[in-house]
């Protein structure tokens, strides 16, 4: 079960159960659209690709909470696109 993780990894923008912008990576990074772009579609910390966060029903939230833990760890970017050659 996705973790459903509350906030951008880069900006901390909030990302509810529901946001149509957030993406997450096989690992479950989880970035907004406006991040990935800057990222250019890879994840900082695997390397992998992003997706789209599927969106957990609302009936479900009781039996199935979203994460509460925020995870923030602001990208340099200029490392970033060296790693990665981008």
């Amino acid at each position: 079960m996705l973790q459903i993780r509350p906030t951008c990894e880069n900006c901390n923008k909030s990302l509810p159960f529901d946001a149509e912008d957030a993406m997450i990576c096989t690992f479950e990074c989880t970035f907004c659209t406006d991040c990935v772009e800057k990222l250019k579609h890879v994840c900082p910390n695997c390397g992998g690709d992003f997706e789209k966060r599927p969106i957990r029903p609302k009936n479900l939230l009781e039996k199935y909470p979203v994460s509460k833990e925020v995870v923030h760890k602001p990208v340099d970017f200029e490392a970033h696109y060296k790693v990665y050659n981008l």
